[in-house]
């Protein structure tokens, strides 16, 4: 994880790439398949929570 004091647009990244490994777990490990749903939906919200700065 990157440091909290890391700029938003690479802890934006961050959570949303997990997301997106919390979802592909989901779909081969059918055993945590709806853990790993909560934790990929979190961690999307996460991500999609941080406003990144517009250019002007």
């Amino acid at each position: 994880m990157p440091a909290p004091s890391s700029a938003p647009a690479v802890l934006r990244e961050y959570y949303l790439r997990s997301a997106e490994v919390y979802a592909h777990v989901a779909e081969v490990d059918r055993g945590h398949h709806h853990e790993a749903l909560y934790w990929a939906n979190r961690e999307r919200q996460k991500g999609e929570a941080i406003a990144l700065p517009r250019k002007p």
